[in-house]
């Protein structure tokens, strides 16, 4: 089963985007794939649920009839830190119902690809890291780097950080955040010679792409 868990270098640096063009791009060569969004925070109420927007995003690029409570199973209200939200709420996350419902959605899909929250280091819960999410799901990592002044610091830093956590940084997807960044192609070419892991495609500014075009940016190894 081709699962992957996709993080990024900071928070709003289009890890959704990623995610979904990845699954678009995956329904492309005929797999059966599905996103996931284990905690989200900031959520609105729809039809007696609370959804976020990320995980709805990802609800409608994967597979369809699939259950909400599953792609997102701690659906937190407050658009803050889960572990502050999840505190607001009077719970905590626990991998248990993570883990439960990753097994229901693998059941029916060849692929699936889970979305973190944050940057790398933000944390689930006073207990639990993404890396202990991470390790309990044995997914090799993705990490989207927002370009923008500074994104090679947090780009190798996020790489260190997921190494020193033991885990497997298996490709990194570019996403141009800011459309007016200078000398976008050298500071590509500084993170291709840096980064530990190859490139696995580069997104444009997406005001008017969708997750289907920008599909068409990315490259999957096993894909091709």
């Amino acid at each position: 089963m081709f699962s992957i868990y996709v993080t990024g270098t900071d928070t709003g640096i289009g890890k959704t985007l990623a995610s979904t063009a990845l699954l678009h791009a995956l329904a492309a060569h005929g797999v059966r794939a599905a996103g996931m969004k284990p905690v989200a925070s900031g959520c609105s109420h729809a039809a007696g649920e609370w959804k976020n927007d990320d995980a709805l995003a990802l609800q409608a690029a994967g597979m369809p009839g699939l259950v909400y409570a599953d792609i997102n199973p701690y659906a937190l209200v407050p658009a803050v830190a889960p572990e502050l939200a999840a505190r607001d709420a009077g719970i905590e996350v626990q991998l248990a119902p993570i883990l439960s419902a990753y097994a229901r959605l693998a059941e029916q899909v060849d692929a699936l690809v889970v979305e973190g929250v944050g940057g790398w280091a933000a944390p689930l819960s006073s207990a639990l890291m993404q890396a202990d999410l991470v390790r309990a799901l044995r997914l090799p990592v993705i990490l989207v780097v927002g370009l923008r002044l500074g994104c090679l610091s947090h780009a190798l830093l996020s790489a260190r950080a997921i190494a020193a956590d033991g885990l497997h940084l298996a490709g990194w997807i570019a996403s141009q955040v800011d459309p007016d960044m200078a000398r976008v192609e050298d500071n590509l070419d500084m993170l291709r010679q840096r980064l530990p892991a190859p490139c696995w495609g580069v997104l444009p500014h997406a005001s008017n792409m969708t997750p289907e075009a920008l599909a068409a940016c990315l490259r999957i190894p096993t894909m091709r």
